[in-house]
């Protein structure tokens, strides 16, 4: 897609979004990779301000997809907030991204009725849940550091997590890639990964951003009832005041 001036390029194909990202590296520009799953808020924008003060001249690429493999069947997939018009518009506002990469799907899907999960998988994502046992089969665990916290109670996540990560750095080509710190677990596990695969990106942790109420920005927030968000912010007085006993010792 052509984009207007001033504009960020919207590029839907795979061996089109990496040619752009080599003919900016041919440039002698650093290729900065900004991932998400769309419905972007200030949060998205902070790790976009991140990857725009990289030094020397950049290119910076956002990509928008919703990555199926990293949910559960019984998880939100069907209803995850997407708002592909707002995402570029506020992407444009910032001045800092030149290229968006939203493509259609990024799995080899396989012959429907064929289901991966009828292999004895103790857990299958949306991805395989849909069926096609004979596409995607190929994944990447960071075994050790899955484990616990968000992990345990989402088995298939992490690794969809670090096998579309793989994916995007293998697409795109990046140089540096910006990730939140809200999502501490996964920003440690996609660290790992980088480091054991030897990934040639450089990893930057972008620091949380929070709303008026203290809340961590996310994009399903939108979905949170008033009772939900006073819970939270119970918890949040809870964790605020630990923390300053704590350091009053």
């Amino acid at each position: 897609m052509t984009a207007a001036a001033g504009e960020p390029e919207v590029i839907r194909d795979k061996a089109a979004m990496r040619a752009w990202s080599r003919r900016r590296r041919a440039e002698g520009r650093t290729v900065v990779l900004v991932p998400t799953m769309g419905f972007l808020h200030e949060g998205h924008l902070s790790l976009v301000s991140d990857a725009a003060a990289t030094a020397g001249p950049i290119a910076v690429v956002v990509s928008i997809y919703v990555n199926p493999s990293q949910f559960a069947p019984t998880e939100d997939l069907a209803t995850y907030p997407s708002d592909l018009a707002g995402d570029l518009r506020k992407l444009a506002s910032t001045g800092a991204v030149h290229a968006v990469f939203n493509p259609p799907d990024l799995y080899v899907r396989g012959t429907p009725g064929l289901r991966a999960g009828d292999s004895g998988a103790a857990a299958v994502s949306c991805l395989e849940a849909a069926g096609g046992g004979d596409g995607h089969e190929t994944w990447i665990r960071v075994e050790r550091l899955e484990k616990g916290l968000c992990g345990s109670s989402r088995p298939v996540f992490f690794r969809g997590v670090a096998t579309v990560v793989a994916k995007l750095f293998n697409i795109v080509e990046p140089d540096v890639a910006v990730f939140g710190k809200k999502d501490y677990q996964q920003w440690r596990l996609i660290c790992r990964m980088v480091r054991d695969l030897d990934f040639a990106v450089e990893i930057i942790g972008s620091e949380i951003v929070r709303e008026a109420d203290g809340l961590a920005m996310s994009s399903r927030n939108v979905h949170l009832s008033r009772e939900e968000r006073e819970k939270f912010w119970a918890i949040h007085k809870t964790t605020l005041r630990s923390r300053c006993m704590s350091w009053s010792r």
